[in-house]
């Protein structure tokens, strides 16, 4: 199912004017109020800046951009694609993220589950109807628990960070792009071309992206038969890809499907970002409202 919305909202093609207009505001759809700046007094998203993460960020990405190659995300994809790891709940889930940091955030170096709470009731605010996105802004980054060890305790640049496409040529918009010359697919003739493996208008279903908790979860949902619309699940799988939804990279790849999806993408990359806080969610007071969406759209145990 596609869910379809006003094409005039949102879009990189009509320049971000609206967006633009809004976060100068502060304000989302009159709603939730857009901080200026990060945990650390920083503005968001800068990997320039000099605070305490920005070196460990740096390094993160390096490491990232070196072994993130084709190869090893067909790999990864056999291995975890299993989903033989664990059986629990989606809430159970969130407990276990409890002890997670993403070390490639510059943003926020609060527990996972307060990330969750942020950007799920952040989206609640702005848009009560659709509890399928407040249910997705809960557990859109549930992947990360691929960092604890009864998931193997993979490192941080296997599971975190901005994601991107292997198999073609890595864009110069992503973050800390020259450290992808030590990448051994940037000098393959077969994956350092602009289509690499792919097709023009192949659809983003089709592609390979770099091995994470995005392409992770989006597997967990969808071989757990989620009743969540493909809105959701492409959400899940590509709410890392700034490359696409900030920059507009890798359009050439895009089906139509993908078209009308990255829509939402773009609407709720708001809420993902801007709404990391040290404002800390009552989790007891709104527990069983996602209990109850977790209930409408998955069934009680997954398999991880």
């Amino acid at each position: 199912m596609t869910i379809l919305i006003d094409q005039l909202d949102f879009g990189i093609e009509a320049g971000f004017n609206k967006a633009d207009d809004v976060e100068k505001e502060g304000v989302l759809n009159g709603g939730f109020m857009m901080p200026h700046t990060n945990s650390f007094g920083h503005t968001f998203r800068d990997y320039h800046v000099e605070s305490e993460r920005q070196q460990g960020v740096e390094n993160f990405y390096r490491t990232n951009h070196i072994n993130q190659t084709y190869d090893f995300v067909k790999r990864m994809r056999e291995e975890y694609g299993n989903l033989d790891k664990v059986e629990m709940s989606i809430w159970e889930c969130c407990e276990l993220l409890n002890d997670v940091v993403d070390e490639s955030d510059p943003d926020l170096d609060e527990p996972q589950i307060e990330h969750l709470l942020q950007t799920a009731e952040a989206i609640r605010k702005d848009y009560p109807d659709e509890d399928w996105l407040h249910l997705t802004g809960l557990i859109h980054d549930l992947g990360k628990v691929l960092l604890h060890p009864s998931f193997g305790g993979l490192p941080q640049w296997a599971v975190v960070g901005d994601t991107y496409p292997v198999g073609c040529a890595f864009d110069k918009s992503i973050v800390h792009h020259k450290y992808f010359e030590e990448n051994p697919d940037y000098h393959n003739p077969a994956y350092n071309t602009k289509y690499g493996v792919y097709s023009e208008g192949c659809g983003l279903n089709n592609v390979m992206m770099s091995w994470g908790h995005d392409d992770y979860m989006y597997l967990v949902a969808k071989e757990n038969n989620t009743t969540l619309p493909s809105a959701a699940l492409f959400i899940i799988r590509y709410h890392s890809f700034y490359a696409l939804h900030r920059s507009g990279s890798y359009k050439q790849l895009m089906n139509e499907e993908d078209v009308e999806n990255l829509k939402w993408l773009e609407i709720f990359n708001k809420y993902d970002l801007y709404s990391k806080s040290k404002v800390r969610i009552d989790v007891e007071k709104v527990k069983p409202y996602y209990l109850s969406l977790i209930e409408k759209y998955f069934p009680a145990k997954l398999r991880w």
